[in-house]
């Protein structure tokens, strides 16, 4: 059996916002799960479902049904409704433009001497050698030139 930690308990204006959530069908899958979660939690309602009860019928797991009840408790309506934002920014591009640019001029020039066109992974190791970049993959090098035509 789950044990009952977070205890939901909804203003007025939460449940409406709530229900306009559920009854639109305006959000995210996600968020409408959410609503639903925090609208059979409710303590002030007349009917309260257990944390499993409300597993099964929104097919969940307990756990979501627990996190979505503590992040309530602990942030609020609309902390639980929005996603997390990201705490490290996405990957910064490895090229960028001057870098692209004398990866696209080499690989218009004159291949290495012995080679009759340049390979993505010799065009990967130069830039590397001329510290065009720290670090590359043939892969990378075949994204770039992609755009580029």
């Amino acid at each position: 059996m789950v044990r009952e930690h977070c205890i939901v308990r909804l203003t007025e204006e939460e449940r409406i916002k709530l229900e306009a959530i559920v009854r639109k069908g305006k959000g995210g899958a996600a968020q409408i799960r959410t609503a639903q979660i925090l609208l059979h939690s409710d303590e002030n309602s007349e009917k309260r479902y257990l944390q499993q009860e409300i597993a099964e019928l929104l097919h969940c797991h307990v756990e979501t049904v627990r996190s979505v009840r503590k992040r309530f408790v602990m942030r609020g309506l609309d902390a639980v409704l929005q996603r997390k934002k990201r705490e490290n920014g996405p990957t910064p591009r490895l090229f960028d433009g001057a870098a692209e640019a004398r990866l696209v001029a080499i690989a218009c020039s004159s291949p290495p001497e012995g080679r009759s066109r340049w390979t993505l992974q010799l065009l990967s190791d130069r830039v590397v050698e001329l510290n065009i970049v720290p670090h590359c993959t043939a892969n990378t090098i075949h994204e770039v030139l992609k755009k580029t035509n």
